[in-house]
């Protein structure tokens, strides 16, 4: 047994907040009230601290198989329990792609020997050559979640409304990587700095948005769940919007680097600051935050997107990938730039990051109940750290090292055990 006394614990789905205390035994909470008393149980004293829903991230990317260079599954499910997070959602992205059972069954058989919950997608086309569906009823089967071919944009219209055709027929989503590759230039670059400052084409806002617009309605007309993939611009906010208003099944996720810095975040940090789609202007920024204040954007999702040193450090940004790792500074980033900036309560902000991506795929996750599952984090919301580079994860290309953030996470419990301990 364990048991967590005098922390200021909130539940997002039914709005619960209130110091008290949690008894947990095996894999479930069994009593959460005020004064327990539980003879020869483990006692954290989370006095001043806050007990909430394990963290939940449904757009992560742990390279294995193929790339582990970068990252794999172990050190991924390190990074993402540091973080506070017992369940995330792996992207397809590998070597081989998740395009197959075998290749599926590989990958699950690596994360169920990790202490924290991994999940994965499995790809919409066939090794993303973006004109044939994988097989959606086989891959379910064997326990993939979803559809994404995130970081590879859908081009075929037609190949979409298949997929969305499938997937309501299955009654799954889909998740996209939103960019027109026909009206960009170098990725990574948002369009003012790469041409003010880096002399070349950007990755330009309307490659966004437009292909969202065209998404979104299909989705409508079509009638499926359909997920938008790190939206970064203030067009973008508005597409969903009136989607959501024409009543279709469209849900949207920002990432942290998204509503926290802009695009002169290049100058200072180079290519540590170089991500797909990249940070944009202050006007998106603050339209970001927006559709987090509306409900338009439902969900925070990571992108964590680990590579390696070598990869990174090249003297032409323009050369260097895209991506940056974010499992162990996302709840600090909210913390920060949405909760003490008065955008957002602490509730609201973990309600982005538990509760709602969970009801999205339907997990048993991202709430504190009685007999409900014990995987929670404990944190301090006020303890300020500077972020080092010593990450758990194999990688530390994030641009936010050096600086300093609100929150720290104290102990991540999954399954009603401690799989970390700051």
């Amino acid at each position: 047994m364990l048991l967590i006394k005098n922390g200021r614990l909130i539940d997002p789905k039914t709005n619960f907040d209130k110091v008290t205390d949690v008894l947990v035994e095996g894999k479930k909470i069994v009593k959460i009230a005020d004064n327990i008393e539980a003879s020869g149980a483990d006692m954290i004293d989370a006095t001043g601290l806050v007990v909430a829903p394990g963290l939940v991230d449904i757009h992560v990317h742990f390279r294995e198989p193929g790339q582990t260079h970068k990252e794999d599954i172990h050190t991924g499910a390190l990074a993402a329990a540091a973080g506070g997070f017992t369940t995330v959602v792996m992207m397809a992205n590998t070597n081989p792609t998740i395009s197959d059972v075998p290749t599926l069954t590989q990958v699950l058989a690596s994360a169920d020997k990790e202490k924290i919950h991994i999940k994965t997608n499995a790809t919409v086309t066939t090794n993303f050559d973006g004109e044939n569906l994988t097989d959606f009823e086989a891959l379910l089967q064997a326990g993939a979640i979803g559809f994404s071919d995130d970081g590879i944009p859908l081009e075929n219209s037609g190949v979409v409304r298949e997929a969305f055709k499938k997937a309501k027929e299955l009654d799954v989503i889909v998740a996209l990587h939103e960019e027109d590759s026909n009206l960009n230039g170098v990725l990574g670059l948002n369009e003012g700095i790469a041409k003010t400052h880096f002399g070349c084409g950007g990755a330009r806002g309307v490659a966004e948005y437009s292909m969202i617009a065209r998404d979104v309605m299909i989705a409508y007309e079509v009638g499926s769940k359909f997920h938008v993939q790190h939206l970064s611009k203030a067009e973008s906010v508005k597409v969903v919007e009136f989607a959501q208003q024409l009543g279709a099944h469209v849900t949207a996720e920002v990432a942290p680097q998204h509503f926290s810095r802009t695009e002169d975040l290049l100058l200072e940090k180079g290519t540590n600051a170089k991500m797909n789609p990249p940070l944009r202007t202050e006007k998106d920024r603050l339209a970001v935050i927006d559709g987090l204040k509306s409900g338009v954007i439902s969900v925070i999702a990571t992108d964590h997107a680990p590579h390696h040193a070598d990869e990174k450090n090249v003297a032409d940004v323009t050369k260097a990938p895209s991506g940056m790792t974010g499992l162990e500074t996302s709840l600090s980033l909210g913390l920060t730039h949405l909760v003490e900036a008065g955008h957002l309560s602490l509730a609201q902000l973990l309600s982005k990051m538990t509760y709602n991506p969970s009801q999205l795929y339907s997990f048993d996750a991202g709430y504190v109940a009685e007999n409900g599952p014990a995987d929670l984090v404990i944190f301090s919301d006020t303890e300020e750290r500077i972020i080092s580079e010593n990450f758990h994860s194999k990688a530390s290309n994030s641009p936010f090292i050096g600086d300093r953030l609100k929150g720290v996470v104290k102990y991540t419990i999954c399954d009603g055990e401690i799989v970390y301990q700051s």
